[in-house]
């Protein structure tokens, strides 16, 4: 808009507002007015999350001050764990659930399409709130539409499958009969809450606790924190630790890979740049290569999950990568190797009826009630002998209570990214029967996301990795990095690895050439830039922005481009 940022001062000066905007109260009214904390302000303002009304006199109510029970270090047996546990992941659930269907917004433009499938799309800004919450594929809406003279009223549910580069979101339509296409404004958008991953954490806890199949005697007792002598794992290991298709391992990696072919429960700490995807996919070469069944392979997101995939994949081994139904139609870089490609794509006399039946499906939008049966009943033979025939099972940690993996077993189990799942995640991939298991992670990167400040302070922020490392399960440390300039890791090296951290790519193979940067000293490609612009509050309230930072980001990206 060609603004002259320099003609613009903000409103809010030294953590005041200027004078002229809001008087600054005079003694005797200061005198007269109730002194409160940062505490009491920190603690209305999660009130309000719920109560817009709260006021400080609620802060007196009885049980707004009730922690729940924090996280211990060792538990008596499961069922302490899951009474433990259990009231955290409700917490969670609760304010998840509220923050999302606090997210409705009425008066939006919707643009119409419709996909490859047939199904109808709806385009539209869904305008973001500064708070914890972002859209991602998957997640379901509610789309409706209050009616008129010409439209009876409609609502439909379905789910996003992309976010454009414009900001725009597009939901794919569960059915596509009666939508108003020819209207584009005045519909509402609401979140619709799924508890799928809460119930099943809840599950893998229920199931930990009374299922004495679940997990090993070792590890049941590992989990718990009990003492527990020093277990190996049988196996002939084999000559060369590396895999098919991937580059050759380094000391530490081989290391790692033959370390945890040995034991039951293994820890894989992976600093930035480390290659943990790449060892990860040798255990799981490794592993499969043992006979003693199919490998699950999990990471809390589902970027994580597909990378380890195509890494796997690539060593020849036959992957199936299992995404949530709600997820199906978002593009994924493994799409070949997805359960639902593979049964759309299976090639056999026998699957000619569920091909004709799918693409009757496709055309029409729903079959008969018999036909719905019939392919109902083909579709889920046909998922159960492809993932049946698969080496590896690649899922989210959620993804592992998935219904259609109800009757799997598996004995080895591989978490990725296992720091940035919360436990009770990590326990869903683990009581399908497992007898070795491979967490691999950072704790000293970031932590799981939780966004009950309640539930956090609990300890429900604390990572299985984390409480095993803290009962003395000393981790395997990745020791080369391949990613940075020597001298960028320098400082993590030092302050989180005890200065052991090697690197595997010299000065010369991380020189920018022909890009003449005015580093202040020359040979080290980094510098603290101290901005002196002003700090506002955004409109939203609840973040800062920084201009003069943000033009100046800008120009440095646009000179390294």
């Amino acid at each position: 808009m060609n603004w002259d940022l320099s003609q613009w001062c903000p409103l809010i000066d030294d953590r005041c507002f200027l004078q002229w905007l809001v008087k600054v109260p005079s003694e005797q009214e200061q005198l007269r007015a109730r002194q409160i904390s940062a505490q009491q302000i920190n603690k209305v303002e999660e009130l309000w999350k719920t109560n817009p009304d709260a006021s400080l006199e609620d802060l007196e109510k009885p049980g707004i001050d009730d922690e729940p029970q924090p996280v211990a270090l060792k538990y008596e047996d499961a069922y302490q764990y899951q009474n433990v546990f259990a009231p955290l992941i409700k917490l969670e659930a609760d304010y998840d659930k509220m923050m999302k269907e606090s997210q409705s917004k009425d008066n939006v433009t919707v643009r119409w399409d419709i996909g490859l499938n047939k199904k109808r799309v709806a385009y539209f800004v869904f305008p973001k709130e500064d708070n914890e919450l972002c859209l991602v594929p998957g997640d379901e809406l509610r789309l409706r539409y209050s009616g008129d003279a010409a439209h009876p009223a409609w609502q439909a549910v379905g789910h996003v499958i992309k976010l454009t580069a414009q900001e725009e979101v597009a939901l794919e339509l569960r059915a596509s009969q009666g939508v108003p296409v020819d209207v584009s404004h005045g519909f509402s958008v609401d979140f619709v809450w799924k508890s799928t991953s809460f119930d099943r954490m809840q599950g893998a806890m229920k199931t930990f606790a009374v299922d004495e199949t679940s997990v090993s005697g070792y590890i049941y007792h590992h989990l718990l924190g009990h003492e527990v002598e020093v277990q190996m794992v049988r196996n002939t290991l084999p000559r060369r630790f590396g895999a098919p298709g991937l580059p050759e391992l380094n000391a530490s990696q081989a290391f790692a890979v033959k370390s945890v072919l040995q034991k039951p429960i293994s820890l894989i700490q992976g600093p930035p740049g480390t290659g943990k995807t790449v060892t990860s996919a040798a255990i799981v070469y490794n592993m499969a290569k043992q006979g003693q069944g199919q490998v699950l392979v999990c990471a809390p997101s589902n970027v994580a999950v597909d990378q380890l995939a195509e890494k796997i994949s690539a060593t020849g081994l036959k992957v199936v990568r299992l995404c949530a139904k709600s997820r199906e139609a978002v593009s994924s870089p493994v799409e070949h190797l997805t359960l639902h490609y593979q049964v759309r794509h299976l090639d056999t006399s026998e699957k000619s009826e569920l091909h004709k039946l799918q693409l009757l499906k496709d055309e029409q939008g729903e079959l008969s009630s018999s036909d719905e049966k019939k392919y109902k009943a083909l579709k889920r033979a046909t998922e159960r002998e492809i993932s049946q025939s698969a080496d590896v099972i690649c899922c989210t940690c959620v993804g592992a209570g998935d219904p259609r993996l109800a009757n799997f077993r598996f004995r080895q189990v591989l978490i990725d990214e296992s720091t940035q799942a919360t436990e009770p995640e990590c326990l869903i991939p683990l009581v399908l029967g497992v007898k070795q298991v491979v967490l691999v992670g950072d704790h000293c990167q970031l932590g799981p996301v939780i966004m009950c400040k309640k539930g956090a302070r609990a300890g429900l922020a604390q990572s299985l990795f984390e409480r095993l490392v803290l009962l003395g399960v000393k981790p395997i440390r990745l020791q080369v990095q391949y990613r940075m300039h020597p001298c960028l890791s320098e400082f993590p090296s030092n302050s989180f690895y005890e200065g052991t951290l090697q690197n595997g790519v010299t000065i010369n193979e991380r020189q920018s050439l022909g890009i003449d940067f005015p580093w202040p000293v020359p040979n080290r490609p980094m510098f603290f830039y101290v901005q002196m612009g002003q700090e506002e509050i955004s409109a939203s309230g609840t973040s800062y922005l920084n201009r003069t930072e943000a033009a100046n980001v800008e120009k440095i990206i646009l000179t390294f481009d």
